[in-house]
């Protein structure tokens, strides 16, 4: 075994550039020159590492519905657990584990006053009120969440209704599409912007909450009809409920 190579999660990581590549993703999801200006290398140097952590399949990247000449890249964290879970047991057989979800924190672990997050989107009527949904129903009451959009729908898109009741036995029938402008007022910890439009126009609110992306294409746009799209709401409900529960533990840190 000591003749063997590093786990390429290792040779990966452990180069400073690509670690604090991660670092930065692991926040949230950015272009390449947010990048370059967080990580302060050329943009030519900092495509290469991320060139070779998409390689890894530690990271992806998804053509942005503002610009469609750029690309915001994401950090793949459960694919992460499970590369340190295979190094692990690559060095030691008795490190063997299983990757697991990251956990709900206790609510002894939250403080008050209890956290606010506010979701956006474009139309409020898919993306944001199903991150809403899941937010409120993982956290257990002890986050405020609430949603809202640029320029919000008259009424709720009929897949995210369904999705969240097929997927989780969520019911949000009786919720309705609002604009941002009804959320002044309120103090938010976080605002999460899952849309790359409503990123680009979303005001500033109180208090300087922190701003986080998720770059998540609009499952509307899959298909003509509400049939064709489901699979789309599917996937884009997975790829939400996986974030929310990796927000979890963050927000339980920053109260603590």
């Amino acid at each position: 075994m000591s003749s063997q190579a590093a786990p390429a999660f290792v040779r990966l990581a452990a180069h400073p550039l690509r670690w604090r590549l991660l670092s930065e993703l692991a926040v949230g999801d950015y272009r390449v020159r947010e990048l370059v200006t967080l990580v302060g290398e050329p943009q030519n140097l900092v495509s290469y590492h991320l060139r070779l952590l998409r390689d890894g399949g530690l990271v992806t990247a998804v053509r942005s519905s503002f610009d469609g000449r750029d690309s915001y890249y994401h950090l793949d964290l459960d694919r992460c657990a499970d590369a340190l879970a295979e190094t692990g047991a690559a060095l030691h057989p008795a490190l063997r584990r299983e990757p697991a979800a990251p956990p709900v924190p206790p609510v002894d672990l939250w403080r008050s006053p209890r956290l606010g997050v506010l979701f956006v989107c474009t139309g409020n009527s898919a993306r944001s009120p199903i991150a809403e949904a899941l937010l409120r129903h993982r956290a257990n009451g002890q986050v405020e969440v609430a949603s809202a959009g640029s320029r919000p729908k008259p009424h709720l898109h009929p897949n995210a209704i369904r999705v969240l009741n097929d997927e989780f036995s969520l019911d949000i029938t009786a919720q309705r599409p609002r604009h941002w402008d009804t959320m002044t007022g309120r103090r938010f910890d976080y605002v999460i912007s899952l849309c790359d439009k409503a990123r680009e126009v979303c005001p500033d609110f109180p208090d300087q909450p922190r701003r986080v992306h998720w770059s998540i294409p609009d499952p509307a746009a899959a298909g003509d009809t509400d049939r064709a799209s489901y699979p789309a709401f599917q996937h884009v409900a997975a790829d939400i409920n996986a974030r929310i529960r990796q927000l979890l533990p963050v927000l339980s840190a920053t109260r603590s």
